[in-house]
């Protein structure tokens, strides 16, 4: 069985970006070549380059004053598109002939009246395989789903989209179960970090940090539930927000353990600029999705504040180095010291956060994943192997594999409620332990998920590349970090995973932290932080 659907899901995507075979690689690119992250705009023309380093604010702006028209937009990112699939297998489900007919309808809209739809109109966004797309199958990573799922109506993301004349093309790769922070199920196989393909590209929503890596889309829509915007777009040195829950769409979603409330993901915005992340939520919150979704709160965006309005010139903000539990890679390390030195510089005040109880969050968040003893995965999965980061999740399922009863499930969230307690403060800290590990070895997802149990609103953003020839580590103020044997085994294998040479020219990023749906105050202080940075560069 598994075999077959596989065989025939990856026919039917072959099939279709086959019609194009203008956009294929004219010769094979060896499979030992790590780095291919240049190539999927490397034959492109000069115009349609221009188009793809856009921005997807920028983009509407072009195609509103028709500088560009929605439809050479669109197959521009058709191109590299299916060049980035034949690359890093990020790619599910391929609709090109849908995009290019209704960039075709955007420009004869604007061509006839002088007016956009809405916001963005002609802009691609690429979309995470679990969210609805009408018409669309909706495998989920799952064998047993496949083929079975096909999408009867939009997601209210996918229709807001829309509403808001966005091009809707393709449909990326998520892992099995979801529960993951890479990329790899039994129908399509793993997806590849682009930078360099023995890496991964992260996870839940590793096919849209992918793709929008090289420029295979402008702007992406992921979920996060411990990680899964934040790694990915760290991963690829983008731009990922994953706000709290209740205030951007939700509705329309396909995954294991539907109604169950006791951890909630989040969906959000993967994009190559802060002032995307800004753009997505403005749109979403734009069109009153709590008419259609009621669970959501009625709290319409502040785009003046996500610009910087009201945000104090000089800010107070903690820097996590340590967790406590892993001690992060260097070029995390570094990039903290240059954001502390930059802060600091800038005239904000810095202090050191000491980590509070994130061994422990991590062992409340497994509670809460599998409240039911991992039983819903272990049935879906009957015939579908587990890939092996799925072994490795669920080898922790808590309490012997068994279900919770539910007096044992009301204490759990007296004990989240408690535990969300505890903590507070905006800061700055690593999303990872490391840039991005070897396929099959992620271990520690605590500096993402930690977030996930407070509900609190956190941006990943790009600090730099790692440059691996004649390396120093910075020298780091005394006592922030962890030094000597390793604390636990998952320290042990998250350090095993060091050596300068695998991250060479491999992204690194930082996660800031706000409070609780305050996103727009987060993505305004991102602003200060990211000034101070640049400022700071431009001195040295």
């Amino acid at each position: 069985m598994v075999q077959e659907v596989s065989r025939a899901k990856k026919a039917e995507r072959e099939q279709r970006l086959s019609r194009y075979p203008e956009w294929r690689l004219k010769q094979e690119v060896s499979p030992g070549l790590t780095d291919v992250s240049s190539i999927p705009i490397s034959r492109l023309t000069h115009r349609e380059r221009d188009i793809v380093h856009l921005d997807a604010t920028a983009l509407a702006e072009a195609i509103r004053e028709r500088r560009y028209t929605a439809v050479e937009v669109i197959e521009a990112f058709c191109h590299v598109a299916t060049v980035a699939q034949d690359l890093t297998n990020c790619l599910t489900e391929v609709f090109f002939d849908e995009g290019l007919r209704r960039a075709q309808e955007l420009d004869r809209h604007l061509e006839a009246t002088g007016e956009v739809v809405g916001p963005l109109h002609g802009v691609p966004v690429s979309v995470k395989d679990h969210i609805l797309v009408k018409g669309h199958d909706t495998a989920t990573g799952y064998v047993a789903w496949a083929f079975r799922t096909v999408a009867e109506e939009d997601a209210v993301v996918v229709e807001i989209l829309r509403k808001a004349g966005a091009v809707i093309y393709v449909k990326t790769a998520n892992p099995q179960t979801l529960l993951s922070l890479e990329t790899n199920n039994n129908i399509y196989g793993r997806t590849l970090n682009p930078h360099n393909r023995s890496l991964t590209p992260g996870g839940s929503s590793g096919g849209e940090g992918a793709l929008i890596a090289v420029h295979g889309s402008p702007l992406g829509i992921g979920t996060d539930i411990g990680g899964s915007i934040r790694i990915p777009a760290a991963y690829m040195g983008l731009y990922g927000l994953k706000g709290s829950v209740g205030r951007m769409p939700h509705a329309g979603l396909l995954g294991s353990h539907d109604g169950m409330d006791a951890i909630v993901g989040a969906l959000g915005p993967l994009a190559t600029s802060a002032r995307d992340l800004a753009l997505f939520c403005r749109v979403m919150l734009q069109y009153e999705p709590w008419l259609v979704e009621p669970p959501l709160l009625e709290i319409p965006w502040k785009q003046d504040v996500a610009e910087g309005a009201s945000i104090p010139d000089r800010l107070t903000i903690a820097i996590l180095w340590d967790d406590g539990v892993v001690t992060p890679h260097p070029p995390i390390l570094d990039a903290l010291k240059r954001a502390r030195d930059a802060l600091l510089a800038a005239g904000h005040d810095v202090i050191t956060w000491e980590p509070l109880y994130h061994q422990e969050s991590w062992d409340l968040m497994l509670k809460l994943y599998f409240l039911d003893g991992g039983e819903e995965y272990r049935q879906v999965l009957e015939h579908d192997p587990p890939v092996p980061q799925t072994e490795w999740i669920l080898s922790q399922v808590p309490n012997g594999g068994k279900p919770y009863t539910i007096a044992e499930a009301f204490k759990i969230n007296l004990e989240r409620e408690s535990f969300r307690a505890k903590a507070h403060r905006r800061r700055i800290e690593p999303c990872r332990g490391d840039p991005g590990p070897r396929h099959d070895m992620t271990r520690w997802w605590g500096y993402t998920s930690y977030w996930n149990l407070m509900d609190y609103p956190a941006v990943v953003f790009p600090v730099g590349r790692f440059r691996a020839t004649d390396y120093k580590p910075a020298q780091l103020p005394a006592g922030v970090m962890h030094v000597g044997a390793p604390r636990n085994e998952t320290e042990r294998a998250v350090r095993a995973e060091w050596d300068p040479r695998t991250y060479d020219n491999i992204p690194v990023s930082l996660q800031l932290v706000g409070r609780r749906l305050n996103e727009e105050r987060l993505l305004g202080m991102l602003g200060k932080v990211e000034a101070a940075l640049l400022r700071f560069q431009n001195q040295q």
